[in-house]
């Protein structure tokens, strides 16, 4: 590959995985580069009015990560939204080129399967049976729940009875003979 370069990257044209969403949906795009802070300027602005009953989020490759993030602080702001979540590949295609397009070399074309997360909020209630669906505030319930056993988890552990090296230490460091221990002064 040390011949080649990187021409152009093509992203592969794929459907939405949701179907009966209206026309004028509003559809925010996440990338790799885009802050959070504008995306969710405009997108809580949109679903504050009320004419917006649902938006859509997508992401894909290394911007999932923060289109999770989105959806989660839209979540926090507007409280009763329910989710519709699915996860699915785009295809890319990578075209390199040669350096030296003297030296006889054709143009590669790499296909890709990139994984890509597509989140649909909505005030309205969704099909609760759909694969993804999350009820409004249900996370409420997980955490509280985590946290209860967080806690009995931390009593049990200041109980002791774990793997620690017991009262002297895991390396005691000894100044004279045996089982003295260094003391500070």
């Amino acid at each position: 590959m040390e011949n080649y370069k990187k021409s152009k990257i093509v992203e592969k044209p794929s459907p939405l995985p949701f179907t009966n969403l209206p026309s004028d949906i509003i559809e925010m795009k996440v990338k790799d580069g885009s802050k959070i802070r504008n995306l969710m300027g405009y997108a809580i602005g949109k679903m504050e009015s009320d004419s917006v009953r649902q938006i859509l989020f997508t992401g894909s490759g290394k911007a999932i990560s923060k289109t999770i993030t989105c959806v989660e602080i839209m979540k926090r702001r507007l409280t009763g939204l329910h989710q519709i979540t699915k996860v699915l590949f785009k295809q890319t295609e990578e075209i390199w080129e040669p350096i030296v397009p003297e030296a006889g070399l054709d143009a590669l074309t790499v296909k890709r399967n990139i994984p890509a997360i597509c989140i649909l909020l909505s005030k309205d209630a969704l099909d609760s049976q759909e694969p993804g669906y999350q009820a409004p505030g249900s996370f409420g319930a997980f955490w509280i729940e985590t946290l209860k056993a967080e806690s009995q988890g931390q009593i049990k552990r200041k109980q002791g009875g774990g793997r620690g090296a017991g009262r002297m230490g895991k390396h005691p460091r000894s100044v004279g003979g045996r089982g003295e221990s260094y003391k500070k002064p």
